[in-house]
């Protein structure tokens, strides 16, 4: 089973382009098949899946682009298409919204929710309309314990949440 993380601060390699970076997360995936001692643009076969890839996440146009370069928004898209590169069953993501405009935001909401379909999603997340909008199963902790753990519905209305997080007087 594997398994592929992001983490709240972009961790990519800023002086590679978007296309390279991609290719890095697809050979880890193909490991030895490819020969390493071949520079990565002579290997067709992996620039091909990395530039489908980069077509999921609307990336395309910034592939020869140095990734440190990127806009904000973008070097995330970057950094979630790198951590799915590696084809992982289970997805861990720390903050995936964190510091984006609120188109940003959905347009990230939309792209994690199809990405992630059929693996297993474990993220940190603060914004709970982002949660909302991902999860099909959502885990609320306060204090480092679980208080309620079912889905978006059963978690927005359940009353050891609302009190945690909006307080006493305000239910």
């Amino acid at each position: 089973m594997g398994l592929s993380r992001s983490f709240q601060i972009t961790n990519v390699y800023s002086r590679q382009t978007v296309l390279e970076n991609v290719m890095m997360g697809v050979l880890a995936r193909h490991g030895v098949r490819f020969n390493l001692w071949t520079p990565l643009n002579r290997m067709t076969a992996l620039r091909d899946e990395a530039m489908a890839l980069l077509e999921e996440v609307r990336l395309t146009q910034h592939k020869d682009t140095i990734a440190g370069d990127l806009a904000y928004s973008h070097l995330r898209s970057l950094e979630i298409v790198m951590t799915l590169a590696t084809d992982p069953a289970v997805v861990l993501l720390d903050e995936p919204t964190a510091g984006m405009s609120r188109e940003d935001t959905a347009f990230m909401v939309a792209l994690i929710r199809r990405l992630t379909e059929g693996r297993t999603l474990i993220m940190v997340e603060h914004d709970m309309d982002v949660v909302f909008g991902i999860c099909d199963q959502v885990s609320v902790l306060v204090y480092g314990r679980i208080v309620a753990t079912g889905t978006p519905e059963e978690v927005r209305t359940d009353r050891e949440v609302q009190t945690a997080y909006l307080g006493e007087g305000v239910i």
